[in-house]
């Protein structure tokens, strides 16, 4: 059972990775991406993986060793929390990143490569997204306001 819940975790945030990288502008994509909902998929895989393991889980992750972290996920069931943990929480802050470039009119031609490397290895996306929300920020305050170009004769 293990087994089928990793192959079907990935086809719960998939969708939602298309939506925002290949169609960010299409009037559903926001709709869709502004529920926090979307993360319910491999929340509730998540927690149908963990529950059997539950003691196991948290005696490990209260007080961890890296022994104890290698135990915990050295096997199929430890690997699929591990993929759906990730799943799940690279959803969320793509979500967040989806999101907040719309909010600050940063180009999807900018943001869906940088929500790809977020899908592929997380915090180094969430790092490049806001090293480039950063300069964004810093580029549109120091453009000059309409008020403050010359006006054309």
């Amino acid at each position: 059972m293990v087994a089928q819940l990793f192959s079907l975790s990935s086809l719960f945030v998939m969708p939602f990775w298309f939506l925002m990288v290949v169609l960010p502008f299409w009037k559903w994509t926001q709709r869709i991406i502004q529920s926090p909902w979307i993360i319910l998929g491999p929340a509730l895989i998540y927690a149908i993986v963990l529950a059997p393991i539950f003691g196991t889980v948290w005696a490990g992750v209260s007080n961890p060793t890296l022994p104890g972290i290698i135990e915990l996920i050295g096997n199929e069931t430890g690997a699929t929390l591990s993929w759906v943990h990730f799943l799940a929480f690279d959803l969320f802050v793509g979500r967040w990143i989806y999101l907040d470039s719309r909010e600050r009119n940063i180009f999807a031609l900018i943001t869906s490569p940088i929500l790809i490397s977020v899908l592929m290895i997380g915090p180094v996306g969430f790092l490049i997204y806001m090293v480039v929300r950063t300069i964004h920020g810093l580029v549109r305050s120091t453009k000059p306001t309409s008020a403050m170009q010359p006006v054309a004769k």
